[in-house]
């Protein structure tokens, strides 16, 4: 494509700057536009009004449509553009990248949204930070009234997410761990699964982005508990400097960095998979509420359907994944918790 992309979305939303880290890295020209300025509303409108929403131009540049959903737009990207691609030419490799981008878009996202909706330092922040980035040039009034509303909005919709009085030592915990799990991954690896990284890093990269760098209080925890994942997250904002060639830079599978990835497999398997079965189960019987156990504690939030459709996605890969593969991928996964989201 010769035209460049479109790329609407905010600062504050993870998944905007997970695109444009995306669209960044793999060096494919783009156009980004704020949500809610003039901009974006000469664009046409998304089937979903959801962000980031990418624009696909036609020959004369014109963008008549506006997709949505960051996992298949990376998808979708790899088969229009070939260089510095995301995706291991190994299944297994390729695999487990999208387990842990799920992990970050579906799990991750849940501390992200709690610490910036439940502490009332992130609420009053977020209620005077956020209004500006669309609203650059509103007066002071103005400002107020859009962000009471919109934190009203957001802090109605806690509990759906999961960030309750009684989940919150669930999600605080879990944050905490992984930054201890990353910033003892990133001593001795660039990214994830190689010298490259790939949408794994990038799914990361998008919930930490806010948690690390916007909210107060988890960034301080950052600092805290994974001083080098912060400096992380500020490299992979733009990697369109960082080196590759052709499809080298993953790791094989006999040469992944278990001492240090395992943990992280297994606080994908302790957490992720219970609520992602759980919520499953709830879609299937009807029921608007998801029960599970989490690490011994019990976690409650409603049901959301989406989740329900990116689960399938994880076990249609599994299944297509050929036998060798797939008996590696089980080797890999045995104890840790993810075998059970194919048992």
């Amino acid at each position: 494509m010769q035209q460049p992309l479109t790329l609407v979305g905010t600062y504050g939303s993870p998944y905007s700057l997970k695109m444009r880290a995306v669209l960044r890295y793999r060096q494919i020209p783009f156009k980004w536009v704020i949500q809610g300025t003039k901009e974006e509303r000469a664009l046409p409108r998304p089937n979903v009004a959801l962000i980031p929403a990418v624009g696909f131009p036609n020959d004369d540049g014109e963008i008549t449509e506006l997709i949505v959903d960051s996992t298949p737009l990376i998808a979708r990207l790899e088969t229009l553009y070939a260089p510095r691609s995301l995706v291991s030419s190994d299944p297994v490799i390729a695999f487990l990248q999208l387990l842990i981008e799920d992990y970050a878009d579906e799990w991750l996202t849940k501390p992200m949204y709690h610490y910036r909706w439940y502490p009332e330092e992130s609420v009053e922040r977020a209620k005077r930070m956020l209004p500006f980035w669309p609203g650059l040039h509103l007066n002071d009034a103005q400002l107020k009234r859009v962000g009471d509303d919109f934190a009203a909005r957001q802090i109605g919709r806690r509990a759906l997410v999961g960030s309750t009085e009684t989940n919150a030592p669930i999600l605080e915990s879990s944050y905490i761990r992984l930054l201890e799990i990353l910033d003892k991954h990133i001593e001795g690896n660039d990214f994830l699964l190689g010298t490259r990284p790939g949408s794994a890093d990038f799914g990361l990269f998008g919930q930490l982005s806010q948690l690390v760098c916007i909210e107060p209080p988890s960034t301080r925890l950052c600092f805290d508990h994974g001083p080098r994942v912060y400096s992380w997250v500020n490299r992979v904002d733009d990697l369109s400097w960082w080196p590759v060639e052709g499809d080298a830079g993953w790791y094989a599978a006999n040469e992944l960095p278990m001492d240090t990835l395992a943990p992280l497999l297994a606080e994908i398997g302790d957490t992720y998979v219970p609520f992602m079965l759980a919520n499953k189960r709830a879609l299937e019987a009807g029921s608007e509420e998801v029960v599970c156990e989490i690490r011994g504690a019990e976690y409650r939030q409603g049901a959301f359907k989406y989740q329900g459709t990116t689960i399938s996605w994880i076990r249609d890969s599994y299944a297509a994944l050929d036998n060798p593969s797939r008996k590696v991928v089980d080797g890999l996964l045995d104890g840790t918790g993810c075998e059970k989201l194919f048992n």
